[in-house]
Order: structure tokens, then C-alpha cells, then sequence
């Protein structure tokens, strides 16, 4: 079965795997050992597979694999432009880490933000930490906002949309390496699919669906 691994990860997989050959060859067995297991997470750090996106009207599907983590009412929100529903989902190290976008329409925003480098899972990540926003709207005037959230481990946002693009439900449109949390941000009318604890994959499982 044919592994696909978003491009991104092959400065970190080609290394790996010829400093792997080079220390067997010498036969340096635990140092050999080690390096495999890395190449081996690397390697499934970095899988990209192939996802059948759900087709349907107001169907609004999960950005990212992970664990829904937190569901909350935001009031005002700056770059949504006014009250949502924010559903927090927490990727693991083990998670697929590629995101797409969650509903079909055009960037209207995209906005970096410096930050600092707290545990993805803490309350306090989605307002102090290094994150990625970008904000969706469709030709009905529905928005989507989507945070990418760097955690205790992740040093790197990778954002391959721009203001202007438009994007189909289920489009890949980025990563966080490594380990993670994205928040989606939703009309506060929303009739949500999800709740706290729910594991869910990207373009698969259904967040909500927009009335």
C-alpha cells in the first residue's frame, strides 16, 4: 500500500535515512536502532493519506485528526468579526497532522501571530501562543474561521493558502510540526455534531452544520 507524505517532510526524512544506512553500515547496532525508530515516527509524523470529503449543504467537516478538547461560546472575536462557537481539537504526536479546510469558500484573512509555546492542551494556548488564523466565507456570507496553534513541541506553522484563494471543503491548506491544536470558529447557530472527548479525522468526521 502506497504511503503519500506531504512534501514538507522530506528535509527531515532524507537525513534520517541516510544517516540511518551510514551507522548500519558501520554497525553501530543501538545508535542504528534509535535513528530507525525516529525515521519510522518521522515518517508517519509526515503521512498525508487520501480522504473521501463528505458532500452536503452547511456540512462543516473537522480541520484536523485529533480530540475535541474544548467547546465554547466566544464573544466578539477580533478576527471572526463577531460572536461564534469555538470547537478546540487537540492533535497528539501520532495524529495526521496535515489540516484542510473545514467549508468551501474564499480567504478572506490570513493572520501570524508571534507567541509563545505553551502545551496545546492548556486553555491558555489559543490566546498566547504562536498561531495561524485564516477566516472563510462562502457566496452566502457564511464564515469559518481556523486556527492553527503551535503547542509545547511545535515550532512550526506552514500555511499554503493566501488572502484571495478559494478553497473547496477538505482542501489541505497546511501543518503544524509537531504536536498541535486547531480551533474552528463557527456561527453561534450552529448545530454541532461533535462534543468534549470525540476523536475525529480530518475531512471525515462532521463538526457541524450551518443552518
Amino acid at each position: 500500500m502506497r504511503i503519500s507524505i506531504v512534501s514538507d517532510g522530506f528535509r527531515f526524512i532524507i537525513p534520517l535515512l541516510i544517516l540511518s544506512a551510514i551507522v548500519i553500515y558501520f554497525k553501530f547496532l543501538i545508535l542504528s536502532i534509535v535513528l530507525s525508530i525516529l525515521t519510522i515516527f518521522i515518517i508517519s509524523f509526515f503521512r498525508d493519506p487520501e480522504r473521501k470529503i463528505l458532500e452536503g449543504k452547511g456540512i462543516v467537516v473537522s480541520p484536523a485528526d485529533g480530540r475535541v478538547v474544548k467547546i465554547q461560546t466566544v464573544k466578539d472575536d477580533t478576527i471572526y468579526g463577531g460572536d461564534a462557537v469555538c470547537i478546540s481539537i487537540f492533535l497528539s504526536i501520532f495524529n495526521v497532522h496535515v489540516n484542510r479546510a473545514p467549508y468551501e469558500g474564499v480567504i478572506k484573512k490570513v493572520v501570524y501571530n508571534h507567541g509563545k509555546f505553551l502545551a496545546a492542551f492548556d486553555d491558555k494556548a489559543s490566546l498566547l501562543n504562536e498561531q495561524n488564523s485564516i477566516l472563510i466565507e462562502s457566496q452566502n456570507g457564511e464564515k469559518v474561521l481556523v486556527k492553527q496553534i503551535a503547542g509545547l513541541i511545535a515550532r512550526r506553522i506552514v500555511c499554503w493558502v493566501k488572502e484571495g484563494d478559494k478553497v473547496e471543503r477538505g482542501l489541505r491548506y497546511g501543518l503544524i510540526r509537531f504536536g498541535s491544536r486547531v480551533d474552528i470558529f463557527l456561527p453561534p447557530d450552529t448545530e454541532l455534531k461533535v462534543k468534549v472527548g470525540d476523536k475525529i479525522k480530518g475531512g471525515i468526521d462532521v463538526i457541524g452544520r450551518l443552518r
